[in-house]
């Protein structure tokens, strides 16, 4: 199957990015929220990522800046801002990219069910939530898999093809093709708690979170650290807050059921979320940030 249209649920922290990767390809994507406000953030990130982008290549004088101009409009000019499904009766592929809580993303799932065609894909950006339950909701099971991104989705290359319990081989192969279609490298996987990347990430990032815990080291001085002998891009702490502290406590939890004590929750983390500070997204978590 040939993706002609898609659809993004959700224009938060991936959500624009996401259709900014899909509209830079040249396929047409409606981005839906509940809010307009929401819809114009998304937006606006999908700008912000493009002009970026585009900027770099014309500092590399790969382009002139009145080609950067055209395509920055012709990019924009595909992603389709909305609140409402009226536009989903002809798309082919959906990212429901909504918050990490599984009645919502059921209450979705329900929803796409009933606006969209039946030969449309389903799929979740969830990073560890079950995709055999979110079919549940819908009558279509086969069609309903994971196509989780990795932040920022503009950058990273790869997605985890996530197999449910019913998702057809036929499923897999499409969506597989369609992250080729769109410039990522898609690895098909299996619905283990995790799926791929997070459980290798997560076991290795609790254990930095454990010994920061157990002495009482300077999160700061763990980053650089971490960032100054290349272990990684950025450090543990400062790259929880640009993924939501939410969202990474959601899935150390998880893991920390799934699989026992050798996932470490930390606490820290816990209070800031409980206190309202996910990180970049509302300015403050382990680090203050800037409008």
């Amino acid at each position: 199957m040939f993706v002609f249209k898609a659809a993004v649920v959700g224009a938060g922290t991936m959500g624009g990015e996401i259709a900014q990767v899909i509209a830079a390809a040249g396929i047409p994507v409606v981005l839906k929220d509940v809010d307009q406000k929401f819809v114009d953030q998304g937006l606006a990130k999908a700008r912000e990522v493009t002009q970026g982008q585009l900027g770099g290549l014309v500092e590399k004088e790969k382009i002139s800046q009145e080609d950067a101009d055209r395509q920055l409009e012709e990019t924009l000019g595909r992603i389709d801002g909305t609140t409402e499904y009226e536009r989903f009766g002809d798309v082919d592929f959906v990212i429901e990219a909504v918050p990490e809580r599984m009645e919502l993303k059921q209450s979705v799932f329900g929803e796409l069910d009933a606006v969209t065609p039946g030969h449309a894909i389903l799929s979740s950006n969830t990073s560890a939530l079950s995709i055999t339950e979110m079919a549940e909701a819908t009558s279509r099971p086969h069609k309903v898999v994971g196509f989780h991104f990795f932040y920022p989705a503009s950058v990273m290359r790869l997605i985890e093809v996530i197999e449910g319990d019913e998702t057809s081989e036929e499923t897999l192969q499409a969506t597989s093709n369609f992250a080729q279609q769109i410039r990522k490298q898609g690895i098909r996987c299996a619905e283990a708690p995790g799926f791929v990347v997070n459980r290798i990430l997560n076991s290795a990032v609790s254990e930095i979170w454990r010994v920061t815990d157990e002495e009482e080291l300077d999160f700061k001085e763990v980053d650089k650290l971490v960032q100054e002998s290349k272990a990684a891009p950025m450090g543990p702490f400062f790259l929880t807050d640009l993924l939501g502290l939410d969202t990474v406590l959601h899935v150390a939890e998880h893991l920390h059921e799934s699989y026992g004590d050798r996932f470490y929750v930390s606490p820290k983390m816990k209070e800031l979320v409980e206190a309202g500070d996910l990180g970049q997204k509302t300015g403050k978590g382990f680090y203050e940030h800037g409008s």
